[in-house]
């Protein structure tokens, strides 16, 4: 799928903090699950972070990526955007990771590869074309990080992301390249 529209200028991904079905080994997509002790203190080592520039944060609505954000960015104002929450795996939202059917499978009362690689798109195409002035940060999920690399990057999802390892998304001819920050 790559080949859509860049994003007008670079952005930051960051996956939230190890939550408590990261280290169950669970699928969470839209479940509410709450950050690990571990999670928290990944969080709280990126408030250490200098910044080349300005900054915007932006958050997922789930509280997972809510709390990297604000253990992460004290002090910042934060903007959650609903385009940025996981992907919903409906009947196996709870599950253990191993019965995780295919990416490309629509599971039963979720959403499907395509309808979340289009929401991400409009999503982040939009946080980057916003006004504000600063280096957009995300903080968000595997998911949208796996769907970026897949709009943009190399067109494979790759490697599951580590929590909380803020990864720079800038131009690289008619593509994005990724590395951590």
């Amino acid at each position: 799928m790559t080949g859509a529209p860049l994003p007008p200028r670079e952005f930051v991904l960051i996956r939230h903090g190890e939550t408590t079905a990261n280290a169950e080994g669970f699928i969470a997509g839209v479940t509410d699950v709450p950050l690990t002790a571990y999670g928290r203190d990944q969080a709280r080592a990126l408030a250490g972070l200098r910044w080349p520039k300005e900054i915007t944060v932006h958050a997922s609505p789930l509280s997972r990526a809510r709390m990297t954000a604000e253990l992460a960015f004290p002090g910042h104002a934060l903007q959650e955007h609903p385009g940025l929450r996981e992907r919903d795996w409906g009947v196996f939202e709870g599950r253990p990771l191993g019965d995780q059917p295919p990416r490309e499978e629509t599971p039963q009362q979720g959403e499907g590869w395509p309808a979340m690689l289009n929401r991400v798109q409009a999503t982040i195409t939009e946080l980057c074309a916003a006004p504000e002035n600063g280096l957009p940060i995300l903080v968000c999920h595997s998911g949208i990080i796996r769907a970026v690399r897949v709009l943009w990057t190399t067109g494979d999802v790759g490697a599951r992301p580590p929590n909380a390892t803020p990864l720079l998304f800038r131009r690289s001819g008619n593509t994005l390249s990724e590395k951590i920050f």
